[in-house]
């Protein structure tokens, strides 16, 4: 019996030795020796959850720069402390008042979610409405992020309560030659809005000066029908110039002092006003990888574990407590990943992808995560969709896909493939990533 015993620990070695060899072998000659990947600094982490095992590890331990895939723990954070459903702020009324607090929530007129509760109350309401940002204790935009990126769609500010998802969208309407062109923005706006010569063409562009809610429409050489360009949200107050004539009523911003005195987070007659889904918001922020539903979530736990919406605090709680067992400490500044100060380990990923499944299930990640063919991975994997569910991410000389995948022959497995300092395009690093993770999948 022992000499038995022996022999299948002897086989189950081998049986382990040649997997890595295996796998060891493709990723050389599909990854690391790829044309465009020669000169990059390049992670890979495989890891059977079923067995508690590495299969693979190329640098996995090393730290990379990881882009989008920044929002794997701010997910994490979002799915456990967030419940079910958003919170857009908690109110208090009395006879003549209705005192608000916001909660951060991005969903508060955003064009993606037509049902609009919050906004249905606040308009109901015939009370004289007053809200406070005493929770706020962020700044607009994350450290490290590119200050020259400010009037990018993707780089809306960060606010305590957003509105129309803290961008304006221009649009031009109008036949060339038939009828006048108009440029106008939704929401409409009383900033200073600037026009230079605008030819009645579909070619227009919109820039915002920096710091500032003055707009300039431009001639441009690209043919856009619409644009989203980020507003200076400076706290509370730009949503305090927007709402009102959307509700069709006046919010007044009160101090500390006083809105404490009618406010009282813990009265029995608080009442929180509750809008979407809590998943309704991470599937689109994992996704399409949205940067501001990203932000915004990780203040919304901020808010939830903390009572202020701080991102530097929450982050610093979150390593403490619920990542303090990770490989490799990471370096975590933001909840999207734009900024480059980000350092995570491909075995750092592992670790919080396998806490995700083990606390929350696959059902509910194959849901929040786009497998083959969706999202921002809608023109790869298509031959491994429902096979395959992970996050991108994409900066310059920066490729990140991290996530599960289920091989031939039903064995998941939790991935993570980190690519930094490559000088060729991103979709040919992820064509070679992709035929290596495709390679991974059938022959096992």
């Amino acid at each position: 019996m022992k000499k038995l015993l022996i022999i299948n620990y002897s086989l189950l070695i081998l049986t382990s030795c040649s997997v890595q060899q295996k796998i060891s072998k493709s990723a050389k000659q599909l990854v690391l020796k790829d044309s465009s990947l020669l000169t990059a600094h390049v992670g890979i982490s495989i890891y059977e959850p079923a067995t508690g095992k590495y299969w693979y590890n190329y640098q996995g331990d090393k730290y990379f720069v990881p882009a989008s895939n920044t929002k794997i723990p701010t997910c994490y954070a979002a799915m456990k402390y967030l419940g079910d459903s958003l919170k857009c702020f908690v109110t208090i009324e009395n006879d003549t008042a209705l005192f608000i607090l916001p909660e951060g929530d991005p969903t508060l007129l955003h064009p993606d979610f037509k049902h609009q509760p919050a906004f249905d109350f606040l308009k109901q309401s015939k009370k004289k409405i007053y809200i406070n940002e005493v929770m706020w204790k962020s700044e607009a935009l994350g450290s490290g992020w590119s200050w020259n990126d400010y009037n990018e769609s993707y780089m809306a500010e960060r606010s305590p309560m957003p509105v129309y998802g803290n961008v304006l969208k221009w649009v031009q309407e109008g036949e060339n030659g038939k009828e006048p062109t108009t440029i106008y923005s939704v929401p409409e706006i009383n900033w200073e809005v600037n026009f230079r010569s605008v030819e009645e063409t579909k070619k227009f562009d919109v820039k915002r000066k920096i710091g500032e809610n003055v707009f300039e429409l431009l001639q441009s050489k690209e043919k856009y029908k619409e644009l989203y360009v980020p507003f200076v949200t400076d706290g509370i107050k730009a949503a305090l110039e927007l709402l009102p004539d959307t509700i069709g009523k006046s919010i007044s911003l009160m101090n500390d002092e006083l809105f404490f005195k009618q406010f009282k987070k813990n009265d029995l007659s608080a009442r929180y006003i509750k809008t979407q889904s809590t998943d309704s918001l991470l599937k689109p922020m994992m996704h399409n990888s949205d940067n501001f539903f990203a932000e915004q979530s990780l203040l919304m736990v901020s808010n939830e574990k903390l009572g202020v919406m701080n991102d530097e605090k929450i982050i610093d709680t979150l390593l403490k407590t619920d990542f303090k067992d990770l490989p490799q400490k990471p370096r975590w500044v933001d909840g999207s990943g734009l900024s480059r100060y980000n350092l995570f380990t491909p075995q750092d990923f592992v670790s919080i992808l396998d806490k995700m499944k083990n606390e929350f299930g696959m059902d509910r990640i194959k849901v929040v995560l786009p497998t083959g063919g969706e999202g921002t991975i809608s023109n790869y994997y298509k031959s491994d969709s429902s096979f395959i569910y992970a996050k991108t991410g994409t900066l310059g000389g920066v490729v990140a896909l991290s996530g599960y995948m289920y091989t031939k022959k039903g064995k998941l497995l939790i991935f993570s493939t980190l690519v930094n300092n490559h000088q060729a395009s991103a979709t040919a690093v992820r064509r070679a990533v992709e035929k290596f993770i495709h390679q991974l999948r059938i022959k096992n």
